[in-house]
């Protein structure tokens, strides 16, 4: 690998993430193809192929680092970029891996690559046999390629080693960290997405449009239980919640330190503190904040979590207990997945929450629900609430005879469990000082 190569694709990947939006968007192909055409033949990437990942995996002894890259998203672009060329810091550690890169989810094994599907850049780590030591990518790690996220991402390089070099007699502990049955083992075995992809991509025709992205297996899976008119689980609607979601802050350069915590939270219950690191959560060890979003997933709706953290030098154990509805205070309003969603049950809509200052200027009472129509679709499902009369600046005060939803995400997360295609709900809401009740077909 040449040093001038990788000091040209570098800017080029950054320049994009910062500023050439519009053209980025315009040549999707363009970048696929500029992608293949610079890591294909790479020294150190193998390129778009898992199945000489873990069989070289398997031949060398090395650990498996699977890079999961969406091209034309730009989000990621500049970390993606940092992860690989920072020659410094990770190079030495990246030498010590079979390294793949993989550009589309069209032939991942489902019941293996269980991860945060909404992301643009993930990475999971394996042992040849496929056994999984643990994630990396979070949302704050999507929003930040700085150098605190690339010491994050060294110290998950840095854990993983350490677990493969106790393998297999760690095996034990790694059980919690592997996927877990899913009905469908393919993406392409998904209704939604059957028949539409191949295997392989056509790097002969549009590739782009040959490519299953990531997120959209996630849409496929809520579409499949949709059409089945059955409750959408929590887990499809709220997916890795963040550790805020329990009231904890992680530092993005570290492997899991608590950075803040709230008061009040089920983290403060449990009594962890800025500057603890998570050692171990629910008996797995943490190699980063993706793998405290995983224990969160898998995490029941009342249960109780130990928790290993290491404080001052000393390691202890907390438990982190948590109530019924704890998932539901994830905030999913920014996550692609979020948009689907609205199509189904908010007819396009995007809502936001009408704060403390705007209720009192409108008389609105302080507490209870009110939402702000911020969007609305204009094309199929997405156009049915403008279709049924809504207007943006709307402000939604009641929902299906229930005024306690105080976030679109609750909103979201009743109508997709408890309303169906079909179904009709009233909605009542003001708009311009004036109060009107409007029916909203559920998709």
């Amino acid at each position: 690998m040449k040093l001038h190569r990788h000091f040209f694709v570098f800017s080029t990947l950054l320049a994009v993430a910062v500023g050439l939006r519009a053209e980025a968007v315009k040549d999707r192909e363009g970048a696929v193809r500029k992608d293949r055409a610079t890591w294909e033949n790479d020294d150190r990437w193998i390129y778009n192929d898992l199945d000489r990942g873990f069989a070289e995996a398997k031949r060398s002894g090395k650990p498996l680092l699977v890079v999961l890259r969406c091209i034309p998203c730009l989000a990621c672009a500049g970390l993606d970029a940092r992860v690989l060329m920072e020659e410094q810091e990770l190079q030495p550690l990246l030498d010590k891996f079979v390294c793949v890169r993989l550009i589309n989810a069209n032939a991942l094994d489902l019941t293996v690559f269980q991860f945060d599907y909404d992301l643009s850049f993930s990475t999971l780590v394996f042992n040849g046999d496929g056994t999984l030591y643990g994630r990396y990518g979070s949302w704050t790690h999507q929003k930040d390629a700085s150098d605190s996220s690339v010491s994050g991402y060294l110290r998950m390089l840095e854990g993983a080693l350490k677990l493969h070099a106790g393998y297999p007699a760690n095996k034990t502990s790694l059980v919690g960290k592997q996927g877990k049955p899913l009905p469908f083992k393919s993406p392409l075995e998904i209704p939604l997405l059957a028949g539409r992809y191949e295997r392989e991509l056509n790097w002969q025709g549009k590739v782009v449009q040959s490519c299953v992205h990531c997120h959209q297996i996630g849409d496929a899976f809520r579409a499949w239980h949709r059409d089945q008119k059955k409750p959408l689980p929590e887990e499809w609607i709220y997916p890795m919640p963040a550790a805020e979601t329990v009231g904890f802050l992680l530092a993005p350069d570290q492997a899991a330190r608590v950075q803040s915590v709230n008061p009040g939270t089920f983290a403060a219950e449990a009594g962890l503190q800025a500057g603890d690191d998570v050692v171990t959560f629910a008996g797995q060890p943490i190699l980063s904040i993706a793998d405290v979003s995983w224990v969160l997933h898998r995490a029941g709706d009342t249960v109780e979590l130990p928790m290993e953290i290491r404080r001052n030098g000393q390691e202890q154990t907390l438990f982190l207990r948590l109530s019924p509805g704890w998932r539901s205070q994830t905030n999913i309003s920014g996550r692609v997945a979020a948009w689907p969603m609205r199509g189904m049950v908010l007819g396009g809509m995007v809502l936001e929450t009408l704060p403390l200052g705007d209720r009192v200027k409108l008389g609105i009472e302080p507490s209870g629900m009110a939402l702000r129509v911020k969007g609305l679709g204009a094309y199929g499902k997405h156009a049915t609430a403008k279709k049924a009369g809504f207007q943006k600046e709307d402000i939604i005060l009641e929902v299906d005879g229930k005024d306690s939803f105080a976030t679109e995400s609750l909103l979201l997360g009743y109508l997709l469990q408890n309303r169906f295609p079909g179904d009709v709900v009233q909605v009542k809401l003001t708009r311009d000082g004036n109060r009107m009740e409007i029916a909203l077909p559920m998709q």
